[in-house]
């Protein structure tokens, strides 16, 4: 089974960025992971981690998943998987920290900025801080 973790700041962001309706649409389309979680596109990896991103409109989500590991063990070991999702690009973009900035940058540079942020904390997090 797949657990999708979604961040108190990124359900905040997306109530503030979107009507309530489409916050709904938007928590559905990510909670959709749990019934199928090979959807998305990978960006990259760091370690055994996976950066991956679902779209929305002309919103992207960035997710981070262990890779989809199992554990072969007895039935209750077996450990779920996780996918937690981290940030959201376009017109906003949330800090590692716990504070949360608006910026206007090209579609195309905040993307890039979003991923090379989450590799960063993947980084100096390693797998313990997944």
């Amino acid at each position: 089974m797949v657990k999708v973790i979604i961040t108190g700041r990124l359900y905040k962001d997306i109530a503030k960025k979107f009507s309530k309706i489409e916050a709904n649409k938007i928590i559905d389309l990510l909670e959709t992971l749990e019934e199928n979680p090979s959807k998305g596109k990978e960006i990259c990896f760091v370690g055994k981690i996976v950066i991956k991103e679902i779209k929305y409109g002309k919103f992207r989500f960035y997710f981070i998943t262990d890779g989809y590991k199992l554990k072969f063990l007895k039935a209750q070991e077996i450990k779920d998987l996780i996918i937690k999702f981290v940030r959201m690009s376009r017109t906003v973009v949330l800090d590692h920290d716990q504070k949360s900035k608006i910026s206007d940058m090209s579609e195309k540079k905040n993307q890039q900025k979003t991923i090379d942020e989450i590799k960063t904390v993947l980084r100096s997090l390693g797998e313990e801080g997944f």
